[in-house]
């Protein structure tokens, strides 16, 4: 070997070590950090918070964010790290999101989507929402009568929001339940539940379904008259991923049936404009499940 090769062979011996060295140094640098967030109760990440407020109503993505800030903020202070606010405009995001657990903590309405991520295993319920967790489904109409015979209905119109919307879930339910196939009316879908009585009212369906107590109130003022109503549902649900350890889900839990109990948690309902929420119940959801075919 002549001294070129020696000499060469020599400095890429030192520049291996001097990276080995590196790379060790590196190692212990980031295992140090570690402990020290360790010790400190520092968490590695963001929890992230995806939200859904349904397709039947009015709400824009840049109005949902900004209303659920102050109690991401309340449960930042509470879990003692970050807390980030995902928008899941559609049900298919939310449905995508829930999947791949991209999102810790989630708040679903509607109920049928978070019913299927508690079942799938993927997520458990947290909290209700106080004030809607008695969701019904009222059937307007003209006729001066409850209707005693559902069979007599087949070959009607039925007006009901987005097919996919809570309320539309529910509506199946319960033609089900009274015996009557969902197929055997004529079904007509409008995105707005507002837009409901405006089909019964001219005509071009003998009934209309909707769970939104304003439309039903203007409805019932205005001499028309409710021939049906549904069972009670809790439609806006808190959920955690099960990926997430027992004691910080059980310090969210906590944080959110408590915000009630607090000025700052009240403020922060405020902007939500809900007023708090409650514990949830697994054997309610069981039966719910089955009842909605989920």
């Amino acid at each position: 070997m002549d001294l070129h090769t020696t000499l060469g062979a020599d400095a890429r011996a030192t520049r291996e070590e001097r990276r080995s060295r590196q790379a060790s140094s590196l190692r212990l640098a980031v295992h140090a950090a570690a402990a020290l967030l360790l010790a400190a109760g520092v968490p590695a990440h963001a929890l992230v918070i995806g939200v859904t407020e349904g397709v039947s109503y009015q709400a824009a993505e840049s109005q949902i964010a900004p209303r659920f800030e102050p109690i991401a903020e309340m449960l930042s202070k509470a879990l003692k790290q970050p807390v980030t606010i995902k928008v899941l405009i559609s049900y298919t995001s939310a449905r995508e999101a829930l999947k791949e657990q991209q999102v810790d903590l989630a708040f679903i309405h509607p109920a049928h989507v978070a019913l299927e991520a508690i079942k799938n295993g993927r997520y458990q319920a947290l909290a209700w929402t106080s004030g809607f967790t008695a969701y019904k489904v009222s059937l307007l109409c003209k006729e001066p009568q409850p209707i005693s015979n559902w069979k007599g209905i087949a070959g009607k119109g039925l007006v009901m929001p987005d097919a996919d919307s809570i309320t539309a879930v529910i509506t199946r339910a319960m033609l089900r339940e009274q015996g009557v196939q969902p197929a055997a009316l004529k079904l007509t879908n409008t995105r707005y539940q507002d837009a409901v009585p405006f089909y019964v009212q001219n005509g071009f369906a003998a009934y209309g379904a909707t769970a939104a107590s304003g439309v039903v109130k203007t409805w019932k003022d205005g001499g028309g008259n409710v021939c049906a109503e549904s069972r009670a549902v809790p439609i806006k649900q808190w959920l955690v991923s099960r990926k997430l350890d027992a004691a910080t889900a059980s310090a969210a839990r906590e944080a959110l049936l408590g915000l009630a109990q607090s000025d700052a948690g009240k403020r922060a309902l405020a902007t939500s404009t809900y007023t708090g929420f409650v514990a949830p119940s697994a054997e309610v959801e069981a039966a719910l499940m089955t009842w909605l075919g989920i």
